[in-house]
């Protein structure tokens, strides 16, 4: 190697390592050069302009107990940053799109429309959200194993689901040996108790299974959904979040959100995980087929290159925990021990303990440190943020009123439409 080939490859360590060091931020360009990868594949969209050529349109469907939280936190995050609106359900549906009904665009808040961004629990409908979201929306969701779902999902429902609620002594093992024993198709929340993914994905959760029409299904689901992240594979799923939507590093960065304590898990022994998967056996055939999906978009990238995203996305995390909380995450407490409510976790029932997070004590009280407004939102739980999300975008609707009024007048003097106001309400044909 030349002398000169030398020099630059040590004043380009030498970059690198003090960006590093000092917790420099890393765009998109420096980081693919550290890491030896392929630059991202997605061209920039257009609506994009005006956010550094990252893509701010996305639906990101929000299954239930797959790590959904923790992606909804990373986007509202994206959308205060970036001044986008967020689409917040109507305060008859609460905090969700009143699931378990189908997805109108009518359970969405009228000041959070037109919107950029939409990420809170809803049943799918393509024709609804087309009709809602921009042309150049990209569509994400996520999976997760059906055993460990399944699990989860019967430990959190079990004081609302029937099919949960009536088994003796709430014995997961009970349910699975005879689970038509205690379930009912049409009961009230019985989606939670059988295909509870191909439910949020707006297919039948009680047709009987069979190859063909899963393959179907997975196919409709492949047309819509840009990528389908796989919860057990989180970090590596989000690389390709990252790479999708031209996003930096720094905008995909998370805590983990809605856990569970080790006392309200069950371990499930191998039969009961393939009890489990019988059970749910169009959830499973989903799982896989998108699991294996999943890694051939991991294998195309690059396994080493992948690994390498991954370890640099965990020390930022850790160096933005650092900054945030002067050194680790605060301590996982329940909701009764969580001084400030706006941090404390909603309980589905007495059985089982949601965590969140402390603020350490030098942070609570007005102490030399006091976390930015963006730390706090990053342990924030679901209900609190989506809460806060609507009353600011109630204010920035209000703002805009004069606007909207004069641009009433103006058309009905014939007068153009300011391009602004009409630019993110154009709908697929």
């Amino acid at each position: 190697m030349s002398q000169k080939k030398i020099f630059l490859v040590l004043i380009a360590i030498s970059t690198v390592s003090f960006l590093l060091h000092h917790g420099g931020h890393l765009n998109l360009t420096l980081e693919t050069f550290w890491m030896g990868c392929p630059s991202t594949t997605v061209s920039v969209n257009q609506g994009s302009s005006g956010h550094s050529g990252k893509h701010t349109s996305v639906a990101f469907l929000k299954t239930h107990k797959t790590a959904s939280s923790t992606v909804q936190n990373i986007l509202f995050r994206f959308a205060e940053r970036n001044n986008l609106t967020v689409a917040l359900p109507i305060t008859s549906c609460d905090h969700q799109f009143c699931y378990p009904r189908p997805f109108s665009v009518h359970f969405v808040h009228p000041h959070t429309s037109p919107p950029d961004i939409i990420t809170s629990h809803l049943r799918f409908s393509r024709t609804e959200l087309r009709h809602l979201m921009p042309n150049n929306t990209i569509y994400i969701t996520i999976l997760r194993e059906p055993g460990a779902m399944f699990e989860s999902l019967f430990s959190y429902y079990n004081q609302y689901c029937l099919s949960f609620k009536r088994v003796p002594n709430g014995s997961l093992e009970t349910f699975l040996d005879e689970p038509w024993n205690y379930y009912r198709p049409d009961e009230k929340d019985s989606m939670y108790a059988r295909n509870t993914l191909t439910f949020d994905l707006g297919g039948d959760k009680d047709r009987p299974f069979t190859e063909l029409y899963v393959k179907r299904f997975a196919a409709e689901m492949e047309k819509v959904f840009s990528l389908v992240m796989i919860a057990e594979y989180f970090d590596e799923s989000l690389v390709l979040l990252r790479r999708l939507l031209a996003w930096d590093l720094d905008d995909v960065l998370y805590v983990s959100l809605n856990m569970r304590t080790a006392d309200s898990k069950s371990s499930l022994s191998s039969d009961n995980t393939e009890k489990i998967r019988d059970w749910n056996a169009i959830d499973s055939a989903l799982y896989d087929h998108f699991n294996a999906s999943l890694w051939r978009q991991l294998r195309a990238l690059g396994l080493a290159c992948v690994e390498r995203e991954v370890q640099l996305l965990r020390q930022s995390r850790d160096r933005l925990v650092r900054s945030c909380f002067g050194g680790s995450l605060p301590p996982l407490r329940s909701a009764a021990q969580i001084t400030n409510k706006e941090l404390r976790p909603w309980q589905p029932s007495a059985k089982v303990t949601i965590v969140g997070y402390d603020l350490p004590v030098n942070i609570s009280k007005k102490g030399p440190i006091p976390p930015r407004d963006e730390c706090l939102k990053m342990i924030m739980p679901e209900v609190q943020y989506t809460k806060l999300l609507l009353r600011s975008e109630s204010v920035r609707y209000r703002k805009r009123l004069p606007i909207r009024s004069r641009q009433q007048t103006a058309r009905s003097v014939g007068q153009p439409r300011v391009h602004k106001e009409s630019s993110s309400q154009s709908l697929v044909p």
